[in-house]
């Protein structure tokens, strides 16, 4: 499977995403649409940007009952998408429905990833907060191997824990992680962080990588230098 680096698209509005895209005049980036973005601008922003050559992946993090994931995923579906993402809290029986309604007519569909824990989650506030009482590593395994038995297509989850996510699960089963900051650079509101190099070794599949890149004086430049790093 080929590495790629997706550049978060964390800005509020169109205007501010369209502007930030134009300065790529020669790649055209895997992009992830969260939900600031989407929220702000609907399915509109999806289809323009697609229109644009860009891969998406849309990252709107569902967790329902299962039949109202299952339709939600269903009206996705119809988005030219490359990849799209739920909790992996929801359940097994969540993440099945989700990947039937996902699924076209003509049996295609987008990626389907589960995210396990975020990376601004500490073993701490799992504990704290969530009344989870197991290592955060081990939670993070358990929530990948129900993503994969479910059928899922691979899970989000920190840099770090992305080598071990490929011993349970396979290596085929696809690692997307954020959590991604150049060396020396700020960490902002992560807490399981590395370098694209180091997510390299570790084995993550996609690195998705945000302000170090939007917040940078030269977005190309810093997006050519994490390709450089992760992609080699």
């Amino acid at each position: 499977m080929g590495k790629d680096v997706i550049i978060a698209l964390d800005f509020e509005n169109r205007e501010k995403t369209l502007s930030f895209l134009d300065r790529f005049t020669e790649e055209k980036p895997f992009v992830k649409i969260g939900m600031e973005l989407y929220y702000a601008e609907g399915p509109a922003i999806v289809r323009e940007i697609k229109a644009r050559g860009h891969k998406i992946f849309l990252d709107l993090k569902l967790h329902d009952i299962p039949n109202t994931v299952k339709k939600s995923m269903a009206v996705l579906s119809g988005l030219d998408i490359d990849m799209c993402n739920l909790h992996a809290a929801g359940t097994k029986a969540m993440m099945e429905a989700a990947l039937e309604g996902l699924t076209r007519p003509d049996g295609t569909r987008p990626m389907l990833i589960a995210v396990t824990q975020l990376t601004s989650t500490s073993q701490e506030r799992m504990q704290e907060d969530l009344l989870i009482r197991e290592p955060l590593d081990q939670v993070v395994m358990h929530y990948a191997k129900c993503a994969a038995d479910a059928g899922l297509d691979g899970v989000v989850c920190s840099p770090l824990e992305a080598g071990k996510v490929h011993e349970t699960c396979g290596s085929s089963f696809v690692t997307v992680t954020p959590g991604v900051r150049f060396a020396g650079g700020d960490v902002g509101d992560q807490v399981r962080i590395t370098t694209p190099e180091k997510a390299k070794e570790i084995g993550s599949d996609y690195i998705v990588v945000g302000r170090p890149i939007t917040a940078s004086e030269d977005p190309v430049a810093a997006y050519r230098r994490c390709v450089a790093e992760f992609v080699g």
